[in-house]
């Protein structure tokens, strides 16, 4: 095992083909879902050289707490679907690689037994729902559970046509369920009907399709945590989430689950991160695969790098050891690039626009670190 995508080959033929392809799948042709991959294969990086990187930091902070790894676990629903411990074994995992998790509203372990396996930071991800009681009942579990941070998917509406789901009728089985949320909110989900997604239908009943900028006051007013926004893709959009006082944006086009034919999240990360002008941090997602992967991301503006899909591939080949396992391993080919690249740190990333400043000079008493 010695990349992601070893772990990627051994859970396909672990995981039914159904829940295969609810994971791996994207919205109708998939051209967004392989945009993301082929955005890294175009962009180059430009490495300098005779800097010291003899000591090579991959550490970052967010919202007070600092992460050993750039390198965090998007929010995805229904754990259990691939491993009986589900979420708890994702927070074990992430606890061993010290990364960020994002949990999903839809997790299928409650958050509070999450909270109890974590040993890492955790930040609770919210749709906006009709029933706005469940979403003030689940921030306020979050924070007495110690999360850090709510995360609030902008890019939902209304579902995607995910060609997959329709064509297998999926829906969520086996004993699972978003165990967060009233079982009668989430009845529609278990529904399998020939040629729709039973997800789809659930989103249709409870997803708020009318939710505007103006209603990030009424989040703001139920919680002091900070509010992250993720799905954002425009540099207009990045500007309005400034405006409206966010603590920090995810650049995502979930995916590639919901538009097909939106922009690959890596090519909209320099028009977003120029927007944002350091107003707060840049987080993104979107097809990263490699450390090489995440290390673009980071050099175009992204302070902190999630992963859907790859942490799913590890919880479903050996539980929180892959999860874990797969952290590791992206982590462990971040740093070496960074090496390679003459950056001994992230804050030392040159960004398109900027000069590195020139090392330090031997007995100068500078630190190019």
């Amino acid at each position: 095992m010695l990349t992601a995508a070893d772990y990627q080959h051994l859970a396909r033929d672990l995981v039914a083909p159904d829940v295969w392809d609810f994971i791996e799948g994207g919205a109708e042709a998939e051209r967004t879902l392989a945009a993301n991959l082929l955005a890294f294969d175009r962009l180059r990086l430009r490495p300098r050289v005779l800097t010291d990187v003899s000591r090579v930091d991959t550490a970052v902070s967010l919202f007070g707490r600092r992460y050993a790894t750039p390198v965090g676990i998007a929010p995805t629903a229904y754990h259990r679907l691939v491993d009986a411990d589900g979420e708890v074994a994702t927070a074990r995992g992430a606890g061993v690689a010290d990364a960020l998790f994002v949990v999903s509203m839809f997790a299928s372990r409650t958050i509070e037994d999450i909270a109890a396996a974590s040993s890492s930071g955790l930040w609770l991800q919210l749709y906006w729902l009709r029933h706005r009681d469940l979403m003030c009942s689940l921030i306020e579990r979050a924070e007495r559970a110690g999360y850090g941070a709510i995360m609030l998917t902008v890019d939902v509406p209304v579902m995607g046509r995910r060609w997959r789901d329709m064509r297998n009728g999926f829906a969520i089985g086996g004993g699972v369920a978003a165990v967060n949320i009233d079982p009668e909110v989430m009845a529609p989900a278990h529904l399998r009907g020939a040629g729709e997604s039973a997800i789809a239908r659930h989103t249709a009943q409870s997803f708020d399709t009318t939710v505007t900028w103006a209603d990030l006051a009424w989040m703001r007013a139920r919680s002091g945590l900070p509010l992250v926004l993720k799905g954002i893709l425009t540099a207009e959009d990045a500007r309005l989430a400034v405006e409206h006082g966010v603590d920090a944006i995810v650049v995502s086009n979930h995916g590639g689950r919901q538009l097909d034919g939106a922009v690959a999240s890596l090519d909209a990360l320099a028009e977003v991160a120029e927007a944002v002008g350091g107003a707060c941090p840049v987080l993104f997602d979107g097809g990263v695969r490699r450390g090489g992967d995440a290390l673009a991301a980071l050099a175009l503006g992204a302070h902190l790098v999630l992963l859907g899909r790859p942490p799913l591939w590890g919880l479903a080949v050996d539980g929180a050891a892959g999860v874990a396992g797969v952290l590791r391993m992206i982590t462990e080919e971040v740093a070496p690039a960074l090496a390679l690249a003459g950056r001994p740190a992230l804050a030392r990333l040159a960004r398109p626009g900027e000069r590195m400043p020139p090392p330090a000079q031997r007995g100068a008493g500078g630190d190019d670190r």
